[in-house]
């Protein structure tokens, strides 16, 4: 609806509730042909009045005054009376202009003037009745006595408004302060967990890699396995630290969120599961859909698991088989892609104290944000189980 409603109908229904009681007393007071007529004047020019009274305050309060005053003195100058409801219109707009008028010196202005006219008033009120009856004195002086306080009370109402206008303005400005100040401790907090990482990780992984770097550059002093091996911990060691220094970067300025390495994806598992087979792991593959088909959020995920999965059977059940199943579902159509890792009992022991325990933590939080499902428990035969559903309308989205 309209915002202009509202306002038209609050202003039709003041115009009845001030100009109406005037019009339904008159008859108990005049009935002459002369009171009508100033009347009716004088609420036509009152009713076009208050129509304008927000954008003109001052000046309808003028305008109504001197209308008013003019149809006292010529009703008076023709021995025809005015309802005393006649007053209630400049009341309204004294009001309004306490309300309203938010320029002191049209106010003062306006309160000049119609001092001025008051003052021509009674002195043409004189002048034109010989009558006491139809002669302005004490009557008219009651009517206008209480009239200050309407301007008080539209006045007492605006200061109200700007108070809690400004209480608001400031409870806005406090929480955006307070937004402000959070943002910026998040950011000294990722900033001091980069330092961190950057300093007790990239250090570690650094020296690991020079260290297979100096390994492979004697490689003709290894034998044939040793050297895959020590090939395979510098690949690893030079993608972990690449991926290592997006992540201290975009914890630094989380706006430079671009990596500067390429995404993995599905068509890189291939050479993630011969590295698994490099390090004396074994694993099979089945996928049977298009890496391309797959939205990017959702190949990012599967390798993620993939690699999880990969890591975990290798620091618990070294030498076990490994099966790796990429299934994806109905392609698109709402169905789900799905993805299992299956590992078999440890051939060899394995070794104490392995990982941080987070690696679990870590897919269920990635496949969660995707509205997927991470499953995992032990098998029947001692194996362990890994499973990854994730819906396919959702990453397209």
């Amino acid at each position: 609806m309209d915002g202009r409603w509202p306002r038209w109908g609050a202003d039709a229904g003041l115009v009845v509730l001030t100009f109406l009681p005037a019009l339904l007393s008159q008859p108990y007071v005049d009935t002459s042909g002369p009171a009508w007529a100033s009347l009716t004047v004088y609420e036509a020019v009152g009713v076009v009045a208050l129509l304008l009274r927000r954008r003109l305050p001052a000046t309808a309060f003028v305008v109504v005054f001197a209308a008013l005053l003019a149809a006292l003195v010529g009703s008076a100058g023709a021995g025809a009376k005015l309802s005393p409801l006649v007053f209630l219109p400049l009341a309204v707009l004294l009001y309004n202009l306490g309300n309203h008028g938010t320029s002191w010196r049209r106010t003062v202005s306006a309160v000049l003037g119609v001092t001025v006219l008051s003052v021509a008033g009674l002195w043409l009120n004189r002048m034109t009745t010989d009558s006491s009856d139809f002669q302005g004195g004490l009557d008219v002086l009651a009517a206008l006595a209480p009239m200050p306080l309407a301007w008080a009370m539209g006045f007492a109402a605006r200061t109200r408004q700007e108070l809690l206008a400004a209480a608001e303005r400031r409870a806005a400005d406090a929480r955006r302060a307070q937004a402000l100040e959070a943002a910026q401790a998040t950011q000294r907090e990722r900033t001091r967990i980069a330092g961190e990482m950057h300093d007790v990780v990239a250090h570690s992984l650094t020296l690991l890699v020079v260290h297979a770097e100096t390994l492979r550059a004697r490689g003709g002093e290894l034998p044939d396995w040793a050297r895959a091996q020590v090939d395979g911990l510098a690949a690893a060691g030079r993608q972990s630290s690449g991926e290592l220094r997006d992540l201290l970067r975009m914890l630094r300025d989380p706006a430079d969120a671009v990596p500067l390495q390429p995404v993995p994806d599905l068509g890189e598992l291939d050479a993630l599961l011969d590295s698994h087979r490099a390090a004396g792991g074994m694993v099979e593959l089945t996928m049977d859909v298009a890496p391309e088909s797959v939205p990017e959020p959702v190949q990012l995920a599967v390798y993620r698991v993939v690699q999880e999965a990969l890591v975990n059977a290798r620091r618990h059940a070294p030498g076990a088989p490994v099966q790796v199943t990429v299934d994806g579902g109905n392609g698109g159509n709402g169905g789900e892609l799905r993805c299992e890792v299956v590992n078999g009992r440890a051939v060899r022991q394995a070794t104490a104290g392995a990982g941080i325990g987070l690696g679990l933590v870590s897919m269920e939080e990635r496949v969660s944000a995707l509205d997927g499902e991470l499953t995992a428990g032990p098998t029947r035969d001692g194996g362990f189980r890994v499973t990854a559903t994730m819906p396919w309308e959702h990453a397209d989205a």
